[in-house]
């Protein structure tokens, strides 16, 4: 099983609580973080895609590109790349550039996105949010199999027999979709023979199951082999050396966070009782020492029917870049070493 680490390029990760930490000193902690988990043996890391002030990844691929500079073996991806409201052109060539620059790294993780300020923003409607994700997925998937389009839709001028480049170093390019909790999302991405990565930031992961068949049944019904159909699991994490120190850490901004994040979309407030409720054992939560953490982890596997790419998300918890450290060097050398032997 591939282990990784996904990250919102949270602005707030700071050594010295109650002091504020400016935005170029949180892209250069960033950046060793990535370098870091390379040395340490995780297999991948993410970027997300955000469009709002207290995160700094609206250009995931060029931190990327930053990243595959200072690193040799970690593999590098978007996490997920708002494709709605993207050309997909430009997002393969960014894409196949950072392919070059990584000799062979770069992956795409694409999406709809779960924040909508990338609609307005480029002047997309949010009603056609399906529509427009669909059609492009289309697009994207015929220029990474195709130097030369010819293609036709209703939101992009058409291409007759355009060249695409530069092309990457992978054929092809690997394309996962990020999916939520939409059984189309599930059963595209089966016809479709995409790997699958499924985003669990609250509930009991065993309830994403027939979701997750519904995956592997479209895609046995378009005639793709077991192997080609991978699940990965996005969740929010975070391991310390024990669970005490991992819930004093972890638990004041994620409470912090979730609380605000749920009142822009209508969640109940954070309580411990609801936190705690993500600690059990279906609980989506991969908090905890790295023994615990690595036993959960095996368990959503089985829940799943299988997974081949764990990731977490730790930015939620507003932690220190010191603890990020810690972290990743417990999820690279001793989750890892547990779950992969």
């Amino acid at each position: 099983m591939e282990i990784g680490i996904d990250s919102f390029a949270a602005m707030f990760s700071n050594d010295m609580p109650g002091t504020a930490i400016n935005n170029a000193d949180a892209m250069a902690q960033l950046l060793e973080r990535i370098e870091f988990a390379d040395k340490v043996g995780l297999d991948v890391f993410g970027i997300g895609e955000h469009h709002r002030k207290e995160f700094l990844d609206s250009a995931p691929a060029v931190i990327l590109a930053a990243a595959a500079a200072r690193t040799k073996r970690i593999r590098l991806t978007s996490a997920v790349a708002v494709l709605s409201a993207a050309d997909p052109v430009r997002v393969f060539q960014n894409f196949s550039t950072l392919d070059l620059i990584s000799r062979g790294r770069a992956e795409l993780v694409v999406g709809r996105g779960s924040s909508t300020e990338a609609f307005p923003l480029f002047g997309f409607n949010l009603q056609e949010y399906d529509e427009l994700f669909s059609e492009k997925l289309s697009l994207l998937l015929t220029i990474r199999d195709n130097e030369f389009v010819t293609w036709s839709g209703k939101f992009r001028p058409a291409l007759k027999n355009l060249p695409v480049y530069p092309r990457p170093v992978q054929n092809p390019l690997p394309i996962w979709l990020g999916v939520g909790g939409t059984p189309e999302s599930f059963v595209r991405a089966g016809a479709l023979g995409l790997p699958l990565m499924v985003a669990v930031i609250g509930g009991e992961t065993h309830r994403f199951r027939p979701l997750v068949d519904l995956y592997r049944e479209a895609g046995k019904k378009a005639g793709y082999a077991p192997a080609q159909l991978k699940v990965g699991l996005h969740s929010l994490g975070y391991v310390a050396n024990t669970m005490q120190e991992s819930l004093d850490d972890f638990y004041p901004g994620y409470a912090e966070s979730m609380t605000k994040i749920g009142k822009e979309r209508g969640w109940p407030h954070m309580t411990r009782s609801r936190f705690e409720a993500q600690m059990g054992p279906e609980g989506a939560l991969l908090v905890g020492s790295p023994e615990e953490v690595a036993a959960k982890i095996l368990r959503h596997s089985d829940a799943l029917g299988g997974i081949s790419r764990v990731t977490f998300q730790m930015d939620t918890a507003s932690l220190e870049h010191t603890k990020l450290l810690q972290a990743i060097e417990l999820i690279g050398k001793r989750v890892s070493r547990i779950i992969n032997g």
